[in-house]
């Protein structure tokens, strides 16, 4: 039996075993006097978890970027600040809320032991049968990762001497950093052949003073080739599918990187509903539509439609995926739950309402 709004609150109050989960609660109901031997239950409507992966590239130009070519031999080097965010993965999942506007009655008899799982919002998840807890969740919330610690550009100042901070000329400077980058790339060479005047006393010593030598080489190096430092960062978005169409999800900025839809300081990210596919009801083996059962315990059969993330000429995401509202609804002769002697139990997707699985109770 459908329900509408009014009758549904005054029905609410029903007996349950509440079952702790991690992210959302589970309620087992039975019927009994308190709720008039009546269980409510609703239907899903589909929505999307969409979590997008982006990496932030962010380069800084040396101070002496001018003289690579002549320095370090390459002038394949970073000229100019830039800031750049590239999106690396994208993935969607599909969930199921309840719909405030699909709920249903399931009228029973005094004495009845039939139960319905439900999800904490009352989403109809199992009839005579439990569920695990995670299958009556919305996908879980990523958190952004941290930024990693990265070069600011100007460590290669712990090494250099008097001659250096007396120097007013940026072209003697840089020829006093070469000289010293130089000499710790001798040095390096020297400790791996086993050369140097003072070599260690152990491999540990070995190892910490290459590891040294390596860090002036690589601070030195960067007042020349500049440096570049990199972080990933992931966003979750959830977006209900109502029709077939596009719409913005997101911006990306090459700045402040994932911003809200409606911030045009950034690129926008589009989600495409496309190629919908309404589900049509079961038929018998004629071909002709079978008929609800009586008093039936209401299912959703979902339609299907072709989700895409993308940018203009890129696309990050194509899939087709089912939707409980492209669909429509069916129901199972609620005897079925019923029989005291060969009782069955049936299973629904958390996404879309289907009847996963059916059969007679062990």
């Amino acid at each position: 039996m459908r329900l509408p709004a009014i009758a549904f609150m005054a029905i609410t109050a029903t007996a349950a075993m509440v079952i702790p989960a991690k992210a959302q609660q589970t309620k087992i109901l039975t019927a009994d006097k308190h709720n008039e031997y009546g269980l409510v239950y609703s239907l899903p409507v589909t929505e999307l978890s969409v979590e997008v992966t982006a990496t932030r590239t962010v380069r800084r130009a040396g101070p002496y970027w001018q003289y690579a070519k002549k320095y370090i031999g390459t002038d394949n080097v970073a000229r100019a600040d830039e800031e750049r965010w590239e999106i690396t993965s994208v993935g969607v999942e599909s969930y199921g809320v309840a719909d405030p506007d699909n709920r249903y009655l399931m009228q029973l008899k005094a004495g009845a032991t039939t139960t319905l799982t439900v999800a904490e919002d009352g989403m109809l998840l199992a009839i005579n049968a439990e569920v695990p807890e995670t299958q009556a969740a919305p996908p879980k919330r990523k958190m952004p990762a941290k930024a990693h610690e990265s070069f600011t550009g100007k460590e290669y100042l712990q090494y250099v001497g008097e001659d250096f901070l007396a120097s007013q000329s940026s072209a003697k400077q840089a020829q006093l950093l070469a000289e010293s980058l130089m000499e710790v790339r001798d040095a390096k060479i020297s400790l791996t052949r086993g050369t140097a005047e003072t070599m260690p006393t152990d491999g540990r010593q070995l190892e910490l003073m290459l590891q040294s030598l390596s860090d002036q080489e690589a601070a030195l190096t960067a007042a020349f080739a500049g440096t570049e430092s990199k972080e990933t960062l992931t966003r979750t978005f959830t977006f209900r599918p109502e029709k077939a169409g596009k719409k913005v999800l997101f911006r990306l900025s090459d700045f402040a990187g994932f911003v809200a839809a409606d911030d045009y300081s950034g690129e926008p990210v589009y989600i495409r509903i496309s190629d919908v596919s309404e589900a049509e009801l079961p038929t018998d083996a004629d071909g002709v539509e079978k008929k609800l059962p009586k008093d039936a315990v209401v299912y959703a059969i979902p339609g299907s439609a072709k989700v895409t993330v993308y940018q203009p000429g890129q696309e990050f995401f194509a899939r087709d995926m089912q939707f409980a509202q492209f669909g429509t609804t069916f129901g199972l002769a609620p005897a079925l739950f019923t029989s005291k002697k060969e009782p069955s139990y049936a299973i629904f997707d958390p996404a879309t309402g289907a009847l996963r699985e059916i059969a007679e109770v062990k």
